[in-house]
């Protein structure tokens, strides 16, 4: 079979937030499979990337800086925070009205509210990474309908990306200088949400109304312009995401250690219905890859209630007694069901450049 390579580059200019206008009334599957060559921007891994295995025209892609908050646009009003860029959120206690709120009332919730701390107890400032934000327990709670209702949150505004890109093959460096704190009430407002926002310290506010666009899982907004931005590809636009990541991590089976920052992850659109399994053959990958049809999916393996079903398991970063690097596991591939109810199999390549660099990644597919 001939490979169609398509290539995710993106100028410095095109890193702005981009999506195709265009949207198939009735969905067709491609006819051949693509290698697909992600380019995440280096070692810094600066770009979330959003691939439609059915429509790779719908390829988009953004700073993980370019947002902040995502108000969801369904029934209900809830806010996810930017998981990408470490950021937690924290509800600051007794706190009601924004503007009195000061420095000394959140001097002990900066010492915790951080991700990467070792602490189980910091969960409760991120959104839960499974990416089930309608139940979730952490994070920004439900918008009530009463104003008064409604708490003040500190929320950490995480980690700027790295300026230098100067880093060695095999490394990355995620996380540049803090971009400080900013304390946020968020109410409802018809068709949308009202968003308070302030430096800790200031006495005033500003707001702005987020409206809900039905035709995206999120309206997405930034504190630097003051305004939505355009981020995820429309809801059924997109099966995986190519990003950083904030995770649980674990000691032990079982034993959490709080939240932790992931490079060279990704999620898939359990939203809206991606589901994704892994099969790991008993003999020769190529051989068994070449070979999978339709007729071999097992609907029982999909998993359609996690994000992270396809997540860090196509890569290890640590690499192995016999192979130290980091590199992409020989040993697997992934079965993918989108949202219109097409199959996929899809192998990874490579996790670095040709000089051993990570930030790109290389993955090929097919449709079933």
């Amino acid at each position: 079979m001939n490979y169609l390579k398509i290539f995710a580059l993106f100028s410095a200019i095109a890193l702005q937030s981009c999506i195709s206008a265009d949207e198939d009334p009735v969905p067709a599957p491609p006819i051949t499979g693509s290698v697909v060559k992600v380019e995440i921007g280096g070692a810094t891994e600066p770009n979330q990337v959003w691939i439609d295995l059915s429509e790779l025209k719908n390829q988009a892609a953004n700073k993980r800086t370019d947002w902040d908050l995502g108000f969801y646009t369904g029934d209900g009003f809830h806010v996810v925070i930017n998981g990408s860029i470490a950021m937690t959120v924290a509800k600051i206690p007794n706190a009601k009205d924004i503007k009195a709120v000061t420095e000394a009332d959140v001097a002990a919730l900066k010492e915790s509210a951080m991700v990467g701390t070792f602490n189980p107890a910091n969960m409760k400032y991120i959104d839960h990474p499974d990416g089930n934000f309608l139940t979730q327990t952490s994070g920004i709670e439900p918008i009530k309908e009463n104003d008064a209702e409604n708490p003040v949150y500190l929320l950490n505004l995480g980690r700027e990306i790295p300026s230098s890109n100067n880093i060695g093959p095999g490394s990355v460096s995620l996380s540049g200088a803090a971009r400080g704190w900013k304390k946020i009430q968020i109410l409802r407002a018809l068709n949308g949400y009202k968003i308070r926002y302030a430096n800790v310290g200031d006495t005033t506010y500003s707001e702005y109304l987020v409206p809900k666009d039905t035709e995206y899982n999120f309206t997405f907004f930034s504190f630097n312009t003051g305004a939505p931005v355009k981020i995820q590809p429309k809801k059924k636009n997109w099966d995986l995401g190519f990003t950083t990541f904030t995770n649980e991590v674990f000691t032990a089976p079982g034993v959490s250690a709080g939240s932790y920052f992931f490079a060279d992850f990704v999620v898939t659109n359990t939203f809206n219905g991606v589901g994704v399994y892994q099969v790991t053959p008993t003999g020769n990958l190529d051989q068994a890859y070449g070979a999978f049809k339709l007729g071999d999916v097992d609907q029982s393996k999909f998993v359609f209630n996690d994000q992270r079903a396809l997540g860090d398991k196509w890569r290890t970063t640590t690499g192995t007694e016999s192979n130290p690097q980091p590199h992409v596991y020989a040993d697997r591939f992934f079965i993918l069901k989108d949202a219109e109810g097409f199959y996929f199999k899809l192998r990874f390549n490579t996790m670095k450049s040709e000089d051993g660099h990570r930030g790109t990644t290389n993955f090929e597919f097919e449709p079933l």
